[in-house]
């Protein structure tokens, strides 16, 4: 036990004894600890309008004056063979670049160079020498884009009608604005031929392409389209499709109203509660929760109507047919939400334009007698209306 004793003490003190192996940390003139930042890139970026990208680094460890290899990287199949590809350095691509006073260093490619060919091709650029590192990956992208078509403001799904909505399709090269004509192309099926459609598309953007129910041939549901575009020797083409259906309201909301309140009446054109005696409650209750039109609202000409009618055409939401079924009943000034299944077709007149006539469906959700009485509706059988209800 003795001599464990002393062994242990022993190892001790000469463990005690020995330097330990310290890193020295970079300091400043001041004496506080340099930190260094990571490596940065931005770059221009290239779409298929585009000829060359530039990508500059930002090397925040490297002096003013250092000499930076930059050289593109590609998915490749190895020279030793394979099927898999890998990130291998580009032929003919490897670049020499001085870090300038900014600590930046730029350098620029032609698409050519990258052997960028199809939208999804891709380079890695990497920067590297003595003292710092930097990589961008550059993506060839689209230069146009499409939204879905449009009234307005409010994307829709396009109905079987003579009225117009519109894609709203921009041209953006990476380089420089757009300055030529869109080309616009559709086909009612696949294997229908393309029809220009009649522009031009030019100047100001995003251009407007027209769509409209009446393009599509009776039976056929899917219309194609293609936009194009071209700059120099460069096009650039997207392709969507759209199936129309049936009409049918646009908009579904709901809402309650409260006897004798604040809210006793309702703006349905953008679903506001507001007094049974506002010149804008189209629609309220008063002494009893039978609908009907607001005393002032009524009072400047206008008018409400209500037919009854079934959950299943409120579910299958046809216009066409829900206002057939309406021109075909018997029109009531007011609705009884405790009274049958509690669906009603109406018909509201809100001024003396065709587009100020309203259709659409009441389904009562919910009636608290001499309380309240809640429901949802649908609104909206014409594209003009989407301007006007919110």
């Amino acid at each position: 036990m003795k001599k464990i004793i002393i062994f242990l003490s022993t190892v001790v003190s000469i463990i005690g004894c020995s330097k330990q192996d310290y890193f020295e940390i970079p300091t400043n003139a001041d004496g506080s600890v340099y930190l260094t930042t990571i490596s940065t890139t931005v770059s221009t970026g290239i779409s298929s309008l585009d000829d060359a990208f530039t990508v500059t680094a930002t090397l925040p460890n490297a002096k003013a004056g250092d000499v930076m290899n930059v050289e593109l990287l590609q998915l490749q199949i190895p020279e030793s063979g394979g099927t898999t590809k890998q990130l291998l350095p580009m032929a003919g691509t490897l670049k020499t670049v001085t870090v300038g006073s900014d600590l930046k260093a730029s350098v620029s490619y032609s698409r050519t160079d990258a052997k960028l060919v199809n939208v999804g091709d891709y380079v890695t650029v990497i920067f590297s020498g003595k003292t710092d590192y930097a990589k961008q990956r550059v993506d060839l992208v689209p230069a146009s884009s499409a939204t879905k078509p449009k009234v307005g403001d409010k994307e829709i799904d396009v109905a079987r009608t003579s009225e117009t909505a519109y894609f709203n399709v921009s041209v953006a090269p990476k380089a420089e604005s757009f300055s030529g004509t869109l080309i616009a192309k559709r086909k009612n099926g696949k294997n229908d031929a393309w029809v220009t459609i009649p522009g031009p598309f030019t100047g100001t953007q995003p251009f407007k392409i027209p769509i409209s129910g009446t393009d599509f041939a009776a039976g056929k549901d899917t219309m194609f389209y293609a936009f194009s575009a071209t700059s120099g020797s460069f096009t650039d083409e997207i392709t969507t499709s759209v199936i129309v259906r049936d009409p049918y309201f646009y908009l579904k909301k709901s809402t309650t109203l409260t006897l004798g309140g604040a809210s006793a009446g309702n703006n349905l054109l953008i679903n506001a509660g507001v007094a049974e005696t506002d010149s804008k409650a189209i629609i309220a209750v008063s002494g009893s929760l039978i609908l009907k039109g607001g005393p002032t609202w009524l009072a400047a000409g206008n008018s409400i109507s209500f037919v009854p009618s079934s959950l299943a055409t409120y579910e299958a939401n046809n216009s066409v047919k829900i206002i057939a079924e309406f021109n075909a009943g018997t029109p009531a000034t007011t609705a009884d939400p405790l009274s049958g299944n509690g669906i009603y077709i109406y018909k509201i007149v809100n001024g003396p334009a065709a587009s100020d006539v309203y259709y659409g469906m009441v389904k009562i959700t919910n009636a608290i007698p001499n309380t309240s009485v809640a429901f949802e509706y649908r609104i909206g059988d014409q594209y003009a209306h989407l301007s006007v209800i919110k």
